[in-house]
């Protein structure tokens, strides 16, 4: 097992030259086999959080330590697929192009165009893919770096119902087969449920409460069981019992 530790992270933003904290020393340790999710309130630090670890914000003070070298995949809410290349072509993007020849480069796209059930679709453009689809080629971009941990900042979040279902089915199918955990930041308890090894509940930009799931639940799940609805209503709970709120960055 390998771990991503956090030391006392602390972060503030100026607005209006004021100082507001959003991370106030954060502290935790992140199983990279395992998938933590995070809620919280609007404003806690959870997409602040993310962003730090993906080099996307800087610390004011802190540390983020890793036990041995991970690279880290990233995938936002919105898909940020470039209109001018080909899915193809997007998901090479980020891909070490020195690192890979053409020939192996191809191999790697068809690859994660499989993985992500997409395989027919490599020639096209994102202006002709649905939004399932369109987010399942971001996450194979990630994939894309060599990924071995990934952040994903409420990837599911625009999506319909259904095919936010089936989406959340395929990240979990992804992460058994290549055997990598994540980051995942929600406002959905359903799906910190569904998808959750651990849940971590964020109060303002510190550690709140800690829900290990994945030890007593295997996947796929039931949000209708007896104990799935035990252990909902203590995060409601919990998360109702979180009174104070802070604007979101």
């Amino acid at each position: 097992m390998a771990e991503i530790r956090l030391k006392q992270l602390e972060k503030s933003f100026e607005v209006s030259k004021n100082s507001h904290p959003v991370l106030r020393r954060f502290s935790t340790d992140l199983d990279t086999e395992k998938i933590t999710v995070i809620l919280g309130r609007s404003g806690c630090g959870k997409t602040t959080l993310l962003r730090i670890l993906a080099g996307l914000e800087t610390l004011d003070g802190g540390q983020i330590l890793f036990e041995q070298p991970e690279k880290l995949g990233v995938v936002f809410q919105e898909p940020r697929l470039m209109p001018w290349l080909t899915l193809e072509q997007n998901i090479l993007f980020g891909a070490d192009k020195k690192k890979h020849s053409k020939s192996k480069l191809k191999e790697k796209a068809e690859t994660l165009l499989r993985l992500t059930g997409l395989e027919k679709f490599g020639k096209a453009y994102p202006d002709q893919l649905s939004g399932g689809m369109m987010q399942r080629a971001a996450l194979a971009r990630a994939l894309a770096c060599d990924a071995s941990y990934l952040l994903m900042d409420e990837p599911f979040a625009a999506l319909d119902h259904f095919t936010r279902q089936t989406m959340q089915k395929e990240f979990l199918r992804i992460c058994a087969e290549e055997k990598m955990g994540a980051l995942f930041v929600t406002h959905s308890v359903d799906e910190a449920l569904l998808l959750g090894d651990e849940i971590l509940i964020m109060e303002n930009g510190k550690v709140g409460s800690w829900f290990t799931i994945g030890e007593n639940l295997a996947y796929p799940r039931d949000l209708l069981s007896e104990e799935m609805i035990g252990i909902k209503r203590k995060i409601i709970k919990t998360l109702e019992n979180r009174s104070q709120t802070q604007k979101n960055f």
